[in-house]
């Protein structure tokens, strides 16, 4: 038996392999959307792709489970509460899968969704691992709060947390301390809110050391699992949907996106996404584009300020850079929204002033300063007294409440959400000086 752990740093998350070598067969667990590792996977070690089991509807990524299934006819497993639209066999507590030595179980562990299931394997008898999806990470447990408004079964956020309790304690507390743990997300995250950077642990460190696996009250864990969860994406809602349906197959999908001419200019207030980084960028670029610079979290922040039904322009700076920011987007299913990609390269029309720093210092007074982090990061430290806090996925909404009567500027934590925030104010108050504080935040620290 061997487990293979594949990652994706940009959305941290976790897939699995499980391969029988005796019977030569793979399972597969919670798969990202682009499926060619797992081809891979299997045709390096002479296996057949059997199965896909779902642990629940994804919100963060779309899955490809449906393209396996139609690609290599693996049959898919999920919950019958996901009220999945794809071919597929209900796999709900007490199911098993047999393949060779290896028996695979299902819990039901409602909580971070009412359909998440856990996956025990058993091996020559005996429990070995559990894929926990995201009922529980290292160090953390799912976020109860993503199914209020999407999903087949719709629940609140403190109904969730209660099962989430139940879940842990009934459930997976019970397995044996020497189960490694294998869970469908890590540190960088928003499913959760203090992951761990381990991409594996076992269920005895875990109870020792998860604050949520800790003794306590249900009432208390409730409280403390709904506080200060981080921001929910725009695009959440619209995958966890994607997935139930089943998306279209990856390469199809990217190969739809139309590639434009070098320095094609969309129409006026058309919405241009602008991934080059935040210095070419400020040096020249199309009037109103949103600086969302090409990085380890872009398709997370492109699925944060654009909407999942809005279409928009794609540049880059490069052929390369392109197809890599194509990618990403398909990651979140956003390759469809892409109404055209480009290369932008020589002189646009817009700049971006610079910041003086040692006025800002100096005469602070003199600026509107706009904190684009988020509540709980503001709550734990404010860099400056009278800073107006709009979140970064909420200032394309909120970007004409910033007074307009001072140059405003845009700060963050380390520079990245500034550089699309500034961008977004500078398109919302074209008769204001918007200013970008950018690295130099770290003086202020």
């Amino acid at each position: 038996m061997k487990i293979q752990q594949f990652e994706d740093k940009g959305l941290a998350h976790y897939s699995y392999a499980i391969l029988s070598t005796c019977a030569g067969k793979i399972v597969l667990i919670d798969p990202a959307r682009n499926p060619q590792p797992y081809y891979d996977y299997a045709a390096a070690n002479n296996a057949e792709i059997v199965a896909v089991i779902e642990t629940h509807q994804h919100a963060d990524f779309v899955s490809s489970h449906l393209e396996i299934h139609q690609t290599t006819g693996a049959k898919i497993y999920a919950h019958s509460l996901v009220g999945a639209d794809y071919p597929h066999e209900a796999f709900d507590e007490g199911a098993e899968l047999q393949f060779g030595k290896i028996k695979l179980k299902s819990l039901h562990t409602p909580g971070h969704s009412p359909d998440s299931i856990c996956i025990v394997l058993e091996h020559e008898g005996k429990d070995k691992a559990v894929f926990t999806g995201d009922t529980l990470f290292i160090g953390d447990v799912g976020r109860p709060d993503l199914r209020e408004n999407a999903g087949n079964i719709t629940a609140k956020r403190e109904e969730l947390a209660r099962q989430m309790y139940r879940s842990t304690r009934d459930k997976l507390m019970k397995l044996e301390d020497e189960v490694i743990v294998y869970p469908a997300h890590g540190a960088g995250t928003l499913c959760g809110k203090s992951l761990s950077d381990a991409n594996s642990s076992t269920l005895g460190a875990e109870k020792r050391s998860n604050y949520a696996l800790q003794h306590m009250s249900e009432d208390a864990f409730m409280e403390i699992l709904t506080a200060d969860q981080p921001f929910i994406p725009k695009y959440f809602g619209y995958d966890v949907d994607l997935n139930k349906k089943g998306a279209a197959a990856y390469k199809s999908g990217i190969a739809a996106v139309l590639k434009l001419e070098k320095n094609y200019k969309p129409k006026p207030g058309a919405l241009l996404v602008d991934a080059r980084s935040e210095k070419i960028f400020k040096q020249s670029h199309y009037k109103g584009a949103i600086n969302i610079q090409n990085g380890g979290k872009f398709e997370t922040w492109l699925g944060s300020i654009v909407g999942p039904g809005e279409e928009f322009y794609l540049a880059a700076a490069s052929n390369r850079e392109l197809d890599e920011l194509i990618a990403k987007a398909a990651k979140i299913g956003y390759e469809s929204n892409i109404k055209g990609a480009f290369i932008l390269g020589g002189e646009a029309p817009e700049s971006t002033p610079p910041l003086d720093v040692s006025d800002f210092k100096a005469n602070q007074g003199k600026y509107t300063i706009v904190d684009v982090r988020n509540r709980t990061e503001v709550k734990e430290k404010s860099f400056f007294k009278d800073a107006i806090n709009i979140p970064l996925p909420e200032l394309r909404e909120r970007a004409k409440e910033v007074p307009a009567d001072k140059p405003v500027l845009v700060h963050c934590a380390g520079g990245y959400r500034s550089a699309a925030g500034s961008s977004i104010v500078e398109a919302a108050l074209p008769h204001t000086k918007v200013l970008d504080l950018g690295e130099a935040i770290n003086t202020f620290k």
